[in-house]
């Protein structure tokens, strides 16, 4: 099982992760960063598997993940848990959820977290007054919902080891993107029970997959750091195209 802690040394950002996120969608001025900088420095400490918001309850703030690994999910009513999306540092938790009545999933921290909490108040007013930020924040939706597309494309059309490799590039490219992973290694603490309800199989078909990729010599998993011996076979064999992640920016901007 890949351990569920989050205190490596690899996984100190070398800067602000939603700056660095957020520049992959415009071209962000001096002062724009420095806005962000500021939106993302009242920061707290949340500690793993902890709900940040349940389903049901009424969203004020918009939470930005900028340390550890958290998740949106679904309980059905037999207990039975799905994975919606892992988010990584530079990520929000639903940009626009505040505008809801009702949260219709659930976030919580798989590991140790640093979050923030921001008002609504403060989204629509850099709508208002910051048309770069603006336009990353669009890009940044966009993406939530392209790496969706991708995994329920995985659920339905993918085996299970072909699903399993392709969430590993996936994550891997997201983590490279906010400096917190190597060419070709990163650290992961997910458990093995937290791959298998996002990627729709039992832990015990997890544990055969994560084998299978282990055997044919795909990945390597230990003390939740995942290495990939052969980037490109692994990309291959998954399949995967880093298009829905849409990190080379448009040369113009509208």
């Amino acid at each position: 099982m890949i351990e569920a802690t989050w205190h490596s040394p690899h996984l100190q950002p070398p800067s602000n992760p939603l700056v660095m996120k957020l520049e992959r969608g415009a071209d962000l001025s001096e002062a724009d960063k420095r806005t962000l900088e500021t939106l993302s420095a009242r920061t707290r400490e949340v500690e793993a598997r902890q709900d940040l918001i349940q389903e049901g309850e009424r969203p004020e703030v918009v939470h930005l993940v900028m340390s550890g690994l958290a998740c949106r999910y679904k309980v059905l009513p037999d207990g039975k848990r799905q994975i919606l999306a892992f988010l990584v540092p530079g990520d929000f938790c639903d940009l626009h959820v505040a505008i809801l009545g009702f949260m219709d999933h659930s976030i919580c921290t798989l590991t140790p977290c640093t979050t923030v909490a921001i008002s609504s108040e403060t989204i629509a007013e850099l709508a208002l007054n910051h048309p770069r930020i603006t336009r990353a924040l669009w890009w940044a939706t966009l993406v939530d919902e392209g790496v969706l597309r991708e995994w329920l494309t995985g659920m339905g059309q993918r085996s299970s080891e072909a699903q399993t490799a392709h969430l590993f590039c996936e994550l891997l490219v997201r983590l490279q993107a906010v400096g917190l992973a190597a060419s070709n290694s990163c650290y992961l603490p997910l458990t093995q029970n937290e791959l298998a309800d996002a990627l729709g199989i039992s832990p015990v078909h997890m544990n055969r997959t994560l084998q299978q990729l282990r055997t044919v010599g795909l990945i390597v998993l230990a003390k939740g750091m995942l290495t990939v011996p052969d980037v490109a076979r692994l990309q291959a064999f998954a399949h995967f195209n880093p298009n829905y992640l849409h990190l080379l920016r448009r040369a113009r901007q509208a």
